[in-house]
């Protein structure tokens, strides 16, 4: 059993950097697959970034390549996305999931555990 806190969200205005974090509160996830999602109000829950469980691939969407960068510290049992160059279109309950037994990373239906959550509101 996995549980995942989010921190980080908050309010900033348009070019402004985030930096959210997810830490494993019970449990380990140094030896899993990682992902963050978003969702919007109306909206689907949509995939962001992933990180395999050594940190060496990553992947992001299109809409935050360049902008969005996700790491991992397995000594600390955290995986963080550190967001830069914020837009409005970003604003989103931001989330952080774990891949447990294998599939498709941008697959929100594949992860097994799932954090609470982190609001991320951009102001124009």
């Amino acid at each position: 059993q996995v549980q995942l806190v989010e921190s980080g969200g908050g309010l900033v205005a348009a070019g402004d950097s985030l930096r959210l974090s997810c830490a494993a509160s019970r449990g380990t996830i140094r030896n899993y697959n990682m992902g963050w999602f978003r969702q919007a109000p109306g909206k689907d829950r949509e995939f962001v970034a992933s990180i395999t469980w050594s940190g060496a691939t990553t992947d992001y969407t299109d809409s935050v390549k360049g902008r969005f960068t996700i790491f991992r510290d397995n000594a600390k049992n955290t995986v963080v996305l550190q967001m830069n160059s914020l837009k409005p279109e970003d604003t989103a309950i931001y989330y952080c999931a774990c891949l447990v037994n294998g599939g498709s990373f941008m697959n929100v239906n594949e992860y097994d555990y799932w954090g609470q959550g982190t609001q991320v509101t951009v102001s124009s």
